[in-house]
This record gives C-alpha cells, structure tokens and sequence, in this order.
C-alpha cells in the first residue's frame, strides 16, 4: 500500500488536485560572448567575468551560482564578476551548460 491509499483510506471523501508549480525565470542568453579573463591583483589570482548584457539582478545572481558551486569568495563590482582563484576552466565549463558563449582572453 503505498501512499496515496492511504490517505484515501483516511479521507475517502478528499479529491486530488493539481498543484501548479511555477518555474523560475532564466536567466537571460546573449549572443555575445561572456569574456573570462585572468588577472593577479596584489599577486594574487582573480578571475574576472565581463561583457555580460542582461539585466543587473541576472548577473548577481549567475555570480552567487558560481561562486557556491565553486566555494570560492568573490564579488560583482562594475558589471563584472571576480572571482578569487584561477578558476577560468570551470567557471568556462558551468556558463557553458547554462547555455552562454564563453571567450578565453589572456594566457
């Protein structure tokens, strides 16, 4: 007995309904491509995404993705993304199944 019959057992009389589920809003594919840059600030290593189109809530929030996925600190400062770290390959490789043409730009 699984449990659906149970619960018609416990109320014979309830009818099902559907319960519609809202998707969330994707975000926003551009044709130009995102640039992923590599830079050292204060000799540290920092990625930098740019050149994204969308809207501003989009990218903050393709930023708070990345930088869970990865587990890395980071910030959105002048509609860029930076990332702390040499992370080009994956952060590449994530916008990529989202969808997102990326560019590879220095080294």
């Amino acid at each position: 007995m699984d449990f659906k019959d149970q619960l018609k057992n416990l109320f014979p009389d309830h009818q099902e309904s559907e319960i519609k589920v809202e998707k969330k809003s994707a975000i926003w594919l551009q044709d130009d491509p995102i640039l992923c840059k590599y830079e050292k600030r204060k000799g540290k290593p920092t990625t930098i995404l740019d050149g994204y189109t969308g809207a501003t809530e989009d990218f903050k929030k393709l930023a708070k993705e990345i930088k869970t996925k990865l587990s890395v600190g980071g910030s959105f400062k002048d509609d860029k993304i930076i990332i702390q770290g040499d992370y080009r390959d994956k952060i590449m490789q994530i916008l990529k199944d989202k969808g997102f043409n990326v560019k590879r730009v220095g080294g």
